[in-house]
Formats: C-alpha cells, structure tokens, sequence
C-alpha cells in the first residue's frame, strides 16, 4: 500500500512499540569521532551528486538523520539546495549547526515528521538512518517519506547491506541496534512503499577504526512513483 492512501503513514504502526532507548545518547558521545571513523564517503558522496542532479537550484531538500551535517548537508547547500535536517542527536545536531550554519536543523524523531510540516519536499538523502529502526517500522517509514516528497522527486537511500533487525553492536565504544536487509529484500521494501528504483551502488567500505567492522554499503536512486 502507498503511502499516499493514508493520513498519517505510521496510523499502522504501534507507536507504543517505538523504543530509541541510548541511540541518540550513543552518538552524543561518539560526536565527531564518527567522520573520524567513516573518513571516505566516496558512495555517500556519489549518491549526493545523483540526487543533486535531479534537483533545480533553490530545490527543498531533506536530510534524514543528517549527523554531523558532513558531507550531506554540506554538499546539498554548495549545490544550491535549501536543506532541512532531522537528527534526534542534540550533540550531532549541534555540530551540524556548526558546520553547515546555511541549513537548517532539527531534533526531532523519524516517526514524527510528517506532524511536523516541514515539507513538502523536493528530494530526500536517506543515508544510514533507516537502519537505526527495527525491520517492522522501515516500511511505515518509508511510506512516511513517500508522502513527503512530490510526485517524481528522487529518493537517495544509503543503507548497509546485512539481514539483521535490531541488532545490539558495538560502535566506537558505545552500543547501538541496527537493521538492514540483503539487497533484493531491500528494493522489494522500497518498491512497495511506493518507489521506483532508477540506479543502484554497493561498496565494500572498511571504516577506519578497527572498533567498526567492514561492512557492504548499498545506495539506492530511487523516485516517488505517483
């Protein structure tokens, strides 16, 4: 079912089971360590371009989960965009301010943003914020986004391929829980929430400390079907 049949795209969701309990504490205290440890973006940044290239200038742009602001936000500012951030890190969120002061940045919690209107938008960079929920809530939202873009805006979804559901790591001395699916599930998941997939990357990425293991990281260019 497409987001676009429903008021509200989490109205099937048990919000009650929504449980961020020390995701958001975790990268307070990880802060710039994780672009110290994620120095080489070159998939992030190539799906950036991709969707930058969809866009006109002065395009409305959502950065979902934005961290730091480095190097989406940033790279959607240089490219003309008008940027709107969402991280539930105050700590991320500060150094994003600090970094990319052109945009403009919220704290606020995936589930929560369509009662929020910040959009519509004209494009959405999704990268690795997906996977911080359990496997039951990505569909819900992504319809979520499905109903936030206009119709044919392109969707930049990075995520890292792995069939877990929330899944206790450790990361950079904290511990977080993280989800993924293997590749054909995730286009299934994307596809029936109401999107096209126009083009696909993976990258074999070894993070540069050794406290994060190599991991598979797949971006997908994606459109919102009507």
């Amino acid at each position: 079912m497409s987001g676009t049949d429903r008021k509200d795209a989490y109205e099937g969701y048990d919000r009650a089971a929504i449980d961020r309990t020390g995701q958001a504490e975790a990268f307070d205290a990880i802060g710039d360590r994780y672009d110290e440890a994620f120095p080489h973006k070159e998939g992030q940044l190539a799906a950036g371009a991709w969707l930058t290239a969809q866009l006109a200038p002065g395009a409305h742009v959502l950065d979902l989960g934005c961290g730091t602001g480095l190097p989406t936000a940033r790279q959607l500012v240089t490219a003309g965009c008008r940027v709107t951030g969402i991280d539930l890190s105050p700590g991320m969120l500060a150094l994003a301010r600090e970094y990319v002061p052109e945009a403009e940045f919220h704290r606020m919690d995936i589930a929560d943003l369509e009662r929020h209107a910040l959009g519509p938008f004209d494009g959405v960079a999704a990268f690795f914020s997906l996977l911080m929920l359990p496997q039951a809530e990505i569909p819900h939202a992504l319809e979520m986004l499905h109903r936030q873009l206009r119709p044919g805006a392109p969707l930049a979804l990075g995520m890292v391929e792995a069939d877990v559901n929330d899944f206790s790591i450790p990361f950079l001395g904290n511990t977080i829980r993280v989800s993924g699916y293997l590749r054909d599930d995730l286009r299934r998941v994307v596809s029936d929430a109401g999107f096209e997939i126009a083009g696909e990357d993976s990258y074999a990425y070894a993070p540069a400390s050794t406290d994060v293991p190599p991991e598979i990281q797949l971006f997908l260019h994606c459109r919102r079907r009507p």
